[in-house]
């Protein structure tokens, strides 16, 4: 399987964000998206996926943090969806529970090239930091239509908004590395009897 990373830049008038992902990588990050509580999350997503991320983020934070959020999920789909090439020899599909104290939550995608997103969370506290909770879905709905997966989300315990974040983003980074594995069983195969994906 040939490397696979991806550089993707995204310029609007409301944000300037360059992603690179290898999606063969040991889970390091470098990132800078000025939402300290985001930064953390996509650690989690590179650390248990073992994907590496560089990650350069300007948008109109002194609005909120919408737009850079949404952008950024925007970017990372895309440049997921270039890296992943044509999907030839992967697993496709990846699940993963995670826990964090009181907190479980787990994530199913499946790299099936049909955009969808199924997101089940009631979150406790309206923001985590200075971050709308309700931005979690901006980010995952931007990266299921430009990744072209389907993306099923759902916190089944906890009560801390925090261990409920992230326990999602890390169960989406274990998921993520689930699907992107290369299968040797699959021999360079299509994961799908229709021959393509």
């Amino acid at each position: 399987m040939s490397e696979r990373i991806a550089t993707v830049s995204r310029d609007t008038q409301e944000t300037q964000i360059t992603v690179t992902v290898n999606l063969d990588g040991t889970g390091q990050l470098e990132c800078e998206t000025g939402v300290p509580f985001l930064d953390h999350m996509l650690d989690q997503v590179a650390r248990h996926g073992l994907v590496d991320l560089q990650i350069k983020a300007d948008g109109d934070l002194h609005i909120d943090d919408h737009h850079t959020v949404e952008d950024l999920g925007i970017t990372l789909g895309q440049a997921f969806a270039r890296a992943i090439g044509d999907k030839r020899g992967i697993r496709r599909y990846g699940h993963a529970y995670v826990p964090l104290d009181e907190a479980l939550s787990r994530v199913v995608v499946d790299f099936s090239g049909r955009p969808g997103l199924f997101m089940d969370v009631e979150f406790t506290r309206a923001a985590i930091g200075s971050m709308d909770t309700q931005l979690f879905w901006e980010f995952f709905q931007g990266f299921v239509s430009h990744a072209m997966v389907t993306l099923h989300i759902d916190n089944l315990k906890g009560f801390n908004a925090h261990h409920q974040a992230e326990t999602i983003f890390k169960a989406f980074g274990r998921a993520l590395r689930m699907a992107v594995e290369p299968d040797p069983r699959m021999a360079g195969q299509m994961p799908s009897t229709k021959g393509c994906l």
